[in-house]
């Protein structure tokens, strides 16, 4: 199994450590600053660009985060970034500029975001790109389709399968994922404990990452049951 210890060693900051919107906004590159400032971990969301490029959003539409209509995977790389983010001089960076800007300082969790008919090429664009970066790096998604693609596409980067839930379907479907040659587990705080995590912690010694943690319960329910969080909204080390 891929050493990614690193990845546990300190809190992942939630699409970097932004002040929930207010006037550093999630996904930019003040919010990346910020944890690195704070030596944070930093975790955030790729979409692909109708040009194929992988971009820094969260969401799959404009709206919310940059005030415009449709969606991340109508408009260009370039389209992206003249974009406002939430009204501020932060644009919504291609994650090459992102890597760049990072610069191995603090380790990167990057959830890639599938779109169905819209995502063709996003793990081995993003594989590439990592390839090529001398910083700790993984991945991982929620979408199994994408996490069927990490063996083949995204060979020798460690790969993750983000999930939440407790019904039995759900834990079967998360279950299957193993067979896909996984590395790490992020696993939303408030469906923990489940079997489903117990036995990737105790039986498969996996790293295990909680998302997202906003109160003390929560992050004592992570280190109850996980390694590590991953955080937004407060300071874990006040």
């Amino acid at each position: 199994m891929t050493d990614i210890s690193w990845m546990t060693k300190r809190p992942i900051a939630h699409r970097g450590y932004h002040d929930l919107n207010v006037s550093r906004w999630e996904n930019t590159l003040s919010a990346f600053a910020a944890a690195i400032e704070k030596n944070f971990a930093i975790e955030c969301d790729v979409h692909l660009s109708a040009d194929g490029v992988p971009v820094v959003f969260h969401d799959d539409k404009l709206d919310r985060l940059a005030g415009a209509d449709g969606f991340v995977w109508q408009r260009s790389a370039a389209e992206m970034a003249a974009l406002s983010i939430g009204g501020t001089a932060d644009h919504a960076p291609s994650l090459s500029e992102m890597l760049e800007f990072v610069g191995g300082r603090v380790p990167l969790v990057i959830e890639l975001k599938g779109i169905p008919g819209h995502d063709e090429g996003l793990v081995a664009r993003v594989a590439e790109l990592l390839r090529g970066y001398s910083g700790h790096a993984a991945i991982m998604s929620f979408d199994h389709w994408l996490v069927r693609r990490f063996p083949a596409e995204a060979s020798g980067i460690p790969c993750g399968l983000t999930a939440c839930g407790t019904k039995t379907h759900e834990l079967e479907a998360h279950f299957s994922m193993l067979g896909h040659g996984i590395d790490f587990v992020s696993y939303g705080v408030f469906d923990l404990p489940n079997p489903f995590v117990t036995f990737v912690k105790e039986k498969l010694s996996m790293p295990v990452i909680t998302w997202t943690v906003r109160k003390p319960r929560e992050v004592e329910d992570t280190f109850r049951h996980a390694d590590q969080m991953t955080f937004e909204g407060f300071d874990p080390d006040a």
